[in-house]
């Protein structure tokens, strides 16, 4: 118990591609019934990209068309077909917005450009303040010039008045911006809230399927799957699926095209510096590619120390009580501590390959934007790329890296879902439990079993060409030393398993050919262990049978014997029993069970050694519910004590998985053989 799981690296082993298409065709399967779901989030990414590409589009508006002077002076000739006005001796206002780029260039190489200026239209309003100052502005055709020297001079409320066009449009392009910002708020809302939506929708149907398919899983699965791995499947494995559904995929579009998106901007800005700065992509590439691979080893090593510490931790505390008997506690702490520090070095191993490629990004952004300001700002300075345009690229370089720092995350989430689906699909491959389709109508109650061969494991036959025939309404005990086959025989009969050789007949048809369900509705078991689940003793009698009301459940009770202690429970039949039962007696359980048997009405009726774990006085209680439940039905029945056996009609007695006697109590004792040496045993064991 106390050792290393040899299970635990199962799930790691599954760790396949990060993006597997094989299973991402799988996974679209549950996302199809919400397809207009996942489009209407894509459309609303759509509308975020185009406002995150259009919001520093407004302030190199704001920039170039508001807060810097539109007309810049040239000193020579200025080229037919370009607007510009005269200022006198040689000299000429031109928009800055016409000048091509490259006679810009040339221009500003001459020393032929001059300071900027604000032209104002005689007609217009402000043209009285230009009026008023003749000494500052030149009469120039249609209009006033005033240079940006000129501007400095001018009382401020008269530098309001004159520019108060610029101050509407600011403020415009302000409620512009605000605008932009409140539609991306309901925009980022929306898609949230449907992605959310078609995510908790595609768990809820996973989960509904995992856990559909377990319950048709042959005990064979069942037996050699650890329960918590059969629980994650259903819950840590789907969750992980989801974050794939509601951020990797939708996310990796909206970054894809957002990245189109602002290339097109930037190279409508400047192809030359646009090319320049994706001189960085290489590197950029260089790095992700290390990370994907030192991610990948890092996260695999990390998983499959998770798994070794949940399987410890879990085995652990499910032994407590024999690690404290046997004082095993430091032993248990110091292995528990080196998985712990394996994990935690697994863990750093990640965070160091995480924690290098975001830096290393960030850096490379920071030397883009160093080289941007630098080539941009001379290019400002030269004429050939305006002011709005260069602050409007330091966003763009910003918004063209983030989904690369987003990468990482991105790739961890997807990661995490494909080895989840791996273990899903893998899981939901298993075989369902072989069912027949015949129908049983109403079960007599006969068995017969034919040279059954079985074993749980190749060839380790644990039944060895055992026959015997059940007829109905007899009692049956088996009895036998441990191991000898006992509790397999109940299996069978159950149809939990299938035998390798040999067939078993009920009703004198083949198991395998019967309808299971209606087969097992008229079979009841009373196990050793009972097995009470969460919830009141109504239900837990009912089993959530819809069929039976409270007063069959309550009938069931009085006749196991049991009534009148349900009714001295807190709450009598509507007491919560809380998990496994822990609020009842082993004895009160083991009487439960017998009035959930009861309220079945089974016709056949199968007891897996019922007195087993109770004292002598419970035993008797439970030895009357017995010949209550068991009278006028078919009845096999395991027991150890062989005191409880006195009515059955015959007794077979199993060895090493054979039949080596059979007959009633007397007839066995009277033969001495194998039944008569463990009756003398433990009578002898009891008296001593």
């Amino acid at each position: 118990m106390i050792g290393p799981h040899s299970h635990a690296h199962w799930e790691e082993e599954q760790l396949g591609k990060a993006f597997d298409l094989r299973l991402l065709r799988r996974l679209l399967r549950y996302a199809r019934p919400y397809w207009r779901l996942f489009a209407l989030a894509l459309l609303l990414s759509g509308g975020i990209s185009v406002i995150e590409l259009a919001l520093p589009y407004v302030t190199k508006t704001a920039v170039d068309e508001v807060l810097v002077l539109p007309w810049v002076e040239v000193r020579g000739e200025v080229p037919p077909g370009l607007e510009a006005l005269p200022l006198g001796e040689g000299r000429y206002l031109v928009r800055e917005k016409h000048i091509p780029a490259d006679l810009r260039e040339t221009w500003e190489h001459q020393g032929l450009l001059g300071g900027r200026w604000l032209v104002v239209s005689e007609e217009a309003a402000e043209a009285e303040v230009a009026r008023r100052h003749p000494d500052l502005f030149l009469a120039v055709p249609g209009g006033y010039a005033l240079a940006e020297e000129g501007l400095r001079e001018l009382p401020r409320p008269e530098v309001l008045a004159l520019r108060a066009p610029q101050y509407r449009t600011l403020g415009l392009l302000a409620l512009v911006f605000l605008a932009f910002l409140l539609v991306r708020f309901g925009l980022t809302y929306g898609q949230v809230y449907t992605l959310q939506f078609a995510g908790q929708r595609i768990m809820f149907d996973m989960r509904r399927e995992i856990f559909g398919h377990l319950l048709r899983l042959p005990m064979s699965v069942l037996d050699r799957e650890p329960v918590g791995r059969l629980v994650t499947r259903a819950t840590n494995d789907v969750a992980a699926i989801n974050e794939m559904y509601t951020r990797a995929l939708v996310t990796l579009i909206q970054d894809f095209f957002m990245m189109l998106g602002v290339l097109a901007i930037m190279f409508r800005l400047n192809a030359r510096l646009t090319l320049y700065l994706l001189a960085f992509a290489p590197v950029i590439a260089l790095l992700a590619f290390w990370f994907r691979k030192k991610a990948r080893t890092a996260y695999r090593e990390a998983r499959k120390v998770l798994a070794q510490l949940n399987a410890y931790l879990a085995e652990s505390l499910s032994g407590m009580a024999v690690i404290q008997l046997f004082r095993q506690e430091l032993r248990s702490l110091k292995r528990f501590q080196e998985i712990n520090r394996e994990f935690f070095r697994a863990q750093m191993r990640t965070i160091m390959a995480f924690g290098l490629f975001q830096p290393a990004v960030a850096v490379m952004q920071n030397i883009a934007l160093a080289f941007l300001i630098w080539y941009g700002g001379r290019g400002v300075l030269a004429g050939a790329f305006t002011l709005g345009g260069l602050i409007a690229f330091t966003s763009y370089i910003r918004t063209l890296f983030q989904p690369l720092v987003r990468f990482s995350e991105e790739y961890n989430v997807l990661q995490a879902a494909m080895a989840a689906a791996e273990r899903i699909f893998m899981f939901l491959d298993l075989p369902k439990e072989p069912r027949g389709k015949k129908p049983v109508p109403e079960l007599r109650g006969e068995i017969e079993f034919r040279d059954v061969w079985f074993a749980y494991n190749d060839e380790d036959w644990v039944l060895k060409g055992v026959s015997f025939r059940v007829r109905p309404g007899e009692k049956i005990a088996i009895v036998g030393p441990t191991g000898s086959g006992k509790t397999t025989i109940i299996s069978l009969i159950l149809g939990f398993y299938r035998p390798q050789r040999g067939q078993i007949l009920i009703d004198g048809v083949p198991l395998e050919e019967l309808d299971l369900s209606a087969y097992r509705r008229q079979v009841a078991l009373v196990p050793q262990d009972v097995f009470l689940f969460s919830g009141d003793v109504w239900d837990n009698i009912r089993m959530w049978n819809g069929g039976l009301g409270k007063e069959e459940a309550e009938r069931a009770a009085r006749l196991v014997g049991v009534h009148d202690y349900i009714l001295r429970l807190p709450e009598g039949y509507a007491t919560d029993v809380k998990e496994r039962g822990m609020r009842i007696s082993v004895g009160e359980r083991q009487l439960l069970s017998l009035a959930r048997a009861a309220a079945a009405d089974p016709k056949l009726v199968i007891l897996d050694e019922a007195t087993a774990n109770v004292d002598s006085h419970t035993e008797a209680l439970v030895q009357q519910a017995l010949e209550k439940v068991m009278s006028g039905r078919t009845t096999i029945a395991i027991a150890h004590r062989l005191s409880t056996i006195r009515n059955a009609d015959r007794v077979l007695v199993i060895h090493e998985g054979q039949l080596v006697e059979e007959g009633t109590v007397e007839e066995l004792l009277e033969r001495k053989g194998l039944f008569w040496a463990l009756w003398h045993l433990q009578f002898a064991g009891a008296q001593g």
